[in-house]
Formats: C-alpha cells, structure tokens, sequence
C-alpha cells in the first residue's frame, strides 16, 4: 500500500497570556482549508492531534489541556479601520470536533505581534520605538479588541519584567482593549435579570448573573454548590461526580441564555458558555505553592473550560468578571463587595488578576463600553508544521 507523503504548513506556535496555540496566516493554508468547513477543521484537529482517547495529544502539537488545545487563523482585515480578521478555534481533545462559538481572549495578546510581525499591519501604524495598537476584528463574536503592542527598533518587543499568575516566566507587557464586549448582537443580560434564578437537577434552584460579555458566562456562589471558591484544579478536576454537576449547571444555563433549544445540545457546545463560581475573599495557597492573602484581592473566581477547571482564568471570561462587577448587584458585584466598582482584583488558581469595566445604564439596559486588562505573549516556535495528507 502506498502513502501520500506529510504536507508542510507555515504555522508559529505562541503562547498568549495563559495558553499556547498554533497560529497560521489564512493564505499559508492549503486552498481547500482557507474557506470554513470539514478540510479546515479536518486539518486543524491532526495539526492539534484530536481526536486522541488516550487524552494526551502525544501525536500534534497540543498540550492535554482546553488552554493548549488552540488554533488561531489571521488574515488581512476586510473590515474598515481594522488591522487583522481574527479567527479562533477551539480543538476538543478527546473528540472530532473545533468549536467556533467563541473567542480565547488569552491568545488575543498574541495576535497582535503575529500580525505586526507576519506583515497583516500597515507599516505606517508601526513606530520605530513605542506602541503600536493593532486593530482587531474579532471574527467569531463580531467585536472590535485593540492590541498594544510594544515596539523596539522597528520589531515587537517580547521579553520584559511584567509578571502573569499562571505563567512563569516575566515578559512584556501587552495590554487589551475590548470595545463593547458585550458577546455577539445579543444583550448583556440575555434573560433581562442580573440575576436569575436557574434551576438544575443535581441543585435545585441557584442563584445566577448570566452575562454576555467576552464570552457568555454563567456565574453561580461557590458557596451554593458546596466549594469555597479556594479550589484548585485536582479538587474538582478528579472527581467525576463533580464535572458532571457542573456540566449540567452549563447545559440549563445555556438554553435558559438562548444558546441552545435543549441541554442535549450543549455536548456540541463545548467551548461555550463558560461556568463561573465566585465568592468573597479568603486567604489560600495558589498551584505555585504561593500564598495570596485575602488582603491582596477583591474576591476569588474559579473557571470552568472544556469540562475542566482552568489552571489560571480564561481571558474573555477575565472579560465577563470585569464587566459583571462593574454593574451593581450581580453574583460578581456583591462577592466583590457590592457598589460601583470600574476594577477588580480577582484570586483565581495561579493568582491574582485585575481587570477593568465601564458599564451604564442606559434607557433602562446595561451597556459595556470596554474592557480592559494586561496580559503577555511570546513566540515560542516558528516554522512549518507538518501533518499528514486529511480528506475534506
């Protein structure tokens, strides 16, 4: 039997904030994969190494985890006062399948150095020394995020002294603006509560803030479903029981959103919408083995990605903790303290996080001007990446 020799894709692998993707400009993939559809996907879940039982993507370039488990395709925008259509992917580990529902707000810290340093911006939006603010489009959720990225003699500046809990190593510093977060062409509050009460079996009936801001996020109290919001990824992450209950807090907050017709539809879902337990401050020991004094932050947030608790926070949902504690009254607003609050300072696993929101009433329904945080990014390997020959 014969057969057909591997293909070679220019691709560069980056890490961005918290998690590492395999980046490609659009017009470096192969003709059939530049259009959606089952070639691209087919390609990027071989490039990933999904579907994989074992669970460790031990033949792609994947990291075992929802927060290495990315792709990301760059274009020259075709949008007005845009630099670069972005693109995300969210590759399934265990199954056949690429989420395109949402974005990685982590790996938009990245995409401004790859388009700067692949030629997708404008030389004159460039400075020899300074800060170039690349303007993206975010293609999946239709939203405009500007990308500060620093700039030392003409190239993008990575390394630096800013530190990220949850990465190790300092780097430079990449700030991001998200302009008018709020997810999609939907309301910030899709059901019209700040607060709703959301019934699921394995619970009862929980008090909710679903928010549609960075990523649509559903927010519970720890407190609520038996955590104290100190939990660290082997507390839950072990426990069968225990995914599965939150997975069902995300399949019934997902159709009461209008995500969804039925929670039988949330397994397609994967990527979106995200669960969230918050809770007021209390001292704990982050995965690093540091102590985070509850002096130090505003109130703890723990995330749920892919099925897993994140090791750190997922940045579009950094986003929806922003954006829902800066409107008075939500699950995050009262953990944080309660009252107009236009910064947090939130503790997830790694650490601390802060991050910024101006939100307003306006004829009655919340509206979210932007967001904001700092994150890093770095390139980690550049090259092509080889896979073998896949059907459409």
């Amino acid at each position: 039997m014969t057969f057909k020799p591997q293909i070679k894709v220019p691709a560069t692998y980056m890490r961005g904030g918290t998690s590492k993707g395999v980046f490609f400009n659009l017009t470096d993939l192969p003709e059939a994969a530049q259009v959606a559809g089952s070639a691209r996907d087919n390609l990027l879940l071989r490039v990933i190494g999904s579907p994989d039982p074992y669970g460790k993507q031990t033949d792609g370039m994947g990291g075992a985890t929802s927060s290495t488990s990315k792709t990301v395709i760059l274009s020259k925008s075709e949008q007005v006062d845009h630099d670069v259509d972005y693109l995300f992917g969210q590759v399934a580990i265990d199954k056949a399948f690429v989420d395109w529902s949402g974005n990685c707000g982590n790996l938009t810290s990245a995409v401004g150095a790859f388009a700067i340093s692949n030629g997708l911006v404008d030389a004159s939006r460039i400075p020899e020394n300074g800060v170039a603010v690349v303007r993206v489009w975010q293609a999946n959720i239709k939203k405009s995020i500007l990308v500060h990225v620093p700039i030392t003699n003409g190239e993008v500046q990575e390394t630096g002294d800013f530190e990220l809990d949850g990465v190790t190593f300092p780097a430079a510093e990449v700030k991001l603006e998200f302009i008018d977060p709020a997810d999609g062409d939907g309301a910030l509050f899709p059901t019209g509560n700040i607060v709703d009460e959301l019934e699921v079996p394995e619970f009862g009936v929980l008090k909710a803030t679903m928010i549609n801001a960075g990523i649509p996020t559903i927010f519970v109290n720890a407190q609520d479903i038996g955590y104290t919001g100190t939990e660290l990824q082997d507390d839950i992450n072990n426990d069968e029981q225990a995914l599965a209950k939150l997975e069902s807090i995300r399949a019934h907050g997902a159709v009461k959103m209008g995500l969804i017709g039925h929670i039988s539809e949330a397994a397609a879902r994967q990527h979106t919408p995200k669960v969230a337990f918050v809770s007021k401050p209390t001292s704990y020991t982050s995965s690093s083995g540091k102590a985070i004094s509850q002096d130090s932050f505003d109130l703890l947030v723990r995330a749920m990605s892919m099925g897993k608790l994140h090791h750190a926070m997922m940045g579009t949902a950094a986003v929806a903790i922003g954006t829902a504690a800066a409107i008075n009254g939500t699950l995050v607003n009262l953990a944080a303290g309660g009252g107009q609050l236009n910064e947090v300072n939130f503790g997830h696993p790694s650490g601390t996080l802060k991050v910024g929101a101006e939100a307003q009433l306006v004829d009655g329904d919340w509206q979210v001007t932007k967001a904001s945080m700092s994150r890093s990014a770095r390139v980690l390997m550049e090259g092509v990446v080889r896979v073998p020959a896949v059907g459409n």
